[in-house]
Parts: structure tokens; C-alpha cells; sequence
């Protein structure tokens, strides 16, 4: 049976510990649920993006957290400017 897991990274790739403990997903479509409910929490927790594994091989991503797409890099040189 196939084990879906999510990597947590900061904006620049770099692994982070994430804020929520996700559990092994028996399903991808479990895996998606579990992070539409706590994306906010694991952004809050440091994590900029995801990726979807499937036995270890990667399925997708880097998918962003942020609400609007963008990095925490993105957002903080934004400011910068102003």
C-alpha cells in the first residue's frame, strides 16, 4: 500500500520541522485534505511550501502556503520598497 507524505520547506527548499505532525496518508486525496485544513497552522509554524510525496518520490511541488502564491521572500523584498 502506497504512503503519502508531505516535505515542509522554507521558501529557499530547506526542510523545515512542521508546526502540525501529519500522519502517513493511506490516500492522496487524504494527504490534500489534511493540508486544505492546516495550511494556515503549518504557515504560522514556519513552513513556506510543500511537497506531495508518494513512497518517497515526489508527486508535486514546491506548492506555496501562502494565500496568494507568493514566498515569505517575495513578500519581505515587496516591502522593502515601500
Amino acid at each position: 500500500m502506497a504512503a503519502w507524505t508531505w516535505r515542509f520547506e522554507k521558501a529557499d527548499g530547506t526542510q523545515v520541522e512542521p508546526a502540525v505532525t501529519p500522519e502517513e496518508f493511506t490516500t492522496q486525496g487524504d494527504a490534500e485534505s489534511w493540508i486544505g485544513e492546516n495550511w494556515k497552522a503549518l504557515l504560522e509554524g514556519g513552513a513556506d511550501q510543500v511537497r506531495l510525496l508518494e513512497d518517497g518520490s515526489e508527486i508535486y511541488g514546491p506548492m506555496s502556503l501562502h494565500a496568494d502564491g507568493t514566498t515569505a521572500a517575495e513578500t519581505e523584498s515587496a516591502g522593502e520598497g515601500a
